[in-house]
């Protein structure tokens, strides 16, 4: 009787335990699933260039009227979800400020395949939180981040690696580069590959090569 009344008062104690051990071993299982950082979306990634390109025409005095239109279109289909309808809104953007660019050289009678005879030059100090992409897209500086290898290669004497500068450091940068010299520079950003931080990439080395 003793053995059976011992039984029945460690049944008593144990099963709050049992019970709290379940409750936090299902809480453990249905915990959500961490979110995985994708990156930037086409859409955001297109309607900066478009934002890079519009700045360019701007700074020239070319801009179209409807351009801007055109990106805020964009940018309110983006906040809506529509990827795809974004995406196609901003390269739109991007491809009649280009124009705009385009028609301002033929304009002015400028041949972009030939060195600027004037050139200026401008020293640019690092600071946290900075990147090569960052002072590209500037408008002090290039008004469009994909002009970022212009920056590496000038100064590649103090830059071992293109994803990777320091607060300090300090940079001299050419605002009137040829018009051969941005498109080679626009082309490797574009087609760069695969990067990882503390490492020279090889497309990089051959970039400076050229």
């Amino acid at each position: 009787m003793k053995l059976h009344n011992k039984m029945k008062y460690l049944a008593v104690v144990l099963l709050p335990v049992f019970f709290f051990a379940g409750c936090a071993s299902q809480q453990q299982q249905e915990a959500p699933p961490a979110k995985v950082d994708k990156g930037p979306s086409a859409s955001s990634i297109a309607i900066a260039d478009a934002k890079a390109s519009i700045n360019k025409a701007k700074s020239l005095g070319y801009l179209w009227r409807d351009t801007e239109k055109m990106l805020k279109k964009a940018e309110k289909l983006a906040s809506e979800g529509k990827e795809d309808a974004a995406v196609k809104a901003a390269n739109a953007a991007r491809t009649q400020a280009e124009l705009a660019v385009k028609q301002y050289y033929v304009e002015q009678g400028m041949d972009r395949s030939l060195p600027s005879n004037e050139s200026s030059s401008m020293s640019y100090g690092v600071i946290k939180g900075d990147s090569l992409w960052r002072i590209a897209g500037k408008q002090e500086t290039y008004a469009n981040p994909y002009q970022w290898p212009l920056i590496y290669k000038s100064n590649s004497d103090k830059i071992k690696d293109a994803d990777l500068i320091y607060p300090g450091q300090q940079f001299d940068i050419n605002t009137s580069p040829a018009g051969l010299d941005v498109d080679a520079a626009i082309n490797h950003a574009k087609t760069r590959g695969a990067w990882s931080i503390g490492v020279s990439e090889d497309s990089d080395k051959a970039y400076l090569a050229k």
